[in-house]
């Protein structure tokens, strides 16, 4: 696998990508919300992709936006002065390429999921529920866990997302120190 460093092309240049990866109930959630704030803190506008591999349903029966989907329309859009919202009929899982090329006007984009894409990984990783590491060490620019691993990767903890948000900044935003 070669991996294309994060980097997605947009208006104003590139975009990184960074994916949080991980076993079911290792913490990924966990481990991105505490990632998002951090990021925040520091001033980056972040945008954040979610895989869902069993499909999901934002719409509320009976209203007016599920309406015009049932009516037919291919992509409904919901826009009010706080924010838009985009849902789009497609025939089959769109590539996360795909998916990132829509997004403008952040720093950083952080994907939950998506393990098997070609962009860089933070795997999260708990002993506890885990035996092995899902991803090879050269698909990963950390791991976020309560051991340490021996693989030439930087671990921290499952806490730690001051660190992490430093090797983020490190290899992807070097704008912003």
């Amino acid at each position: 696998m070669t991996l294309d460093f994060g980097q997605q092309e947009s208006q104003t240049g590139k975009i990184p990508v960074v994916s949080i990866v991980g076993k079911s109930d290792s913490g990924k959630t966990t481990l991105l919300e505490k990632l998002l704030r951090e990021a925040k803190r520091r001033g980056w506008r972040v945008a954040t992709v979610k895989h869902d591999v069993h499909g999901f349903d934002m719409d509320k029966p009976g209203k007016d936006t599920w309406r015009h989907a049932q009516a037919g329309a291919d992509m409904v859009v919901i826009a009010s002065p706080q924010k838009i919202a985009i849902l789009e009929s497609v025939p089959e899982d769109q590539p996360l390429d795909a998916v990132i090329s829509r997004i403008q006007g952040v720093d950083l984009i952080f994907t939950e999921g998506y393990k098997r894409a070609d962009k860089p990984k933070i795997e999260v990783f708990r002993s506890e529920v885990h035996k092995e590491l899902l991803c090879k060490p050269e698909e990963l620019i950390a791991i976020a866990s309560d051991v340490v691993f021996d693989n030439g990767v930087p671990s921290y903890g499952l806490d730690d997302a001051v660190g992490l948000c430093d090797v983020i900044e490190r290899l992807y935003l070097q704008s912003f120190k």
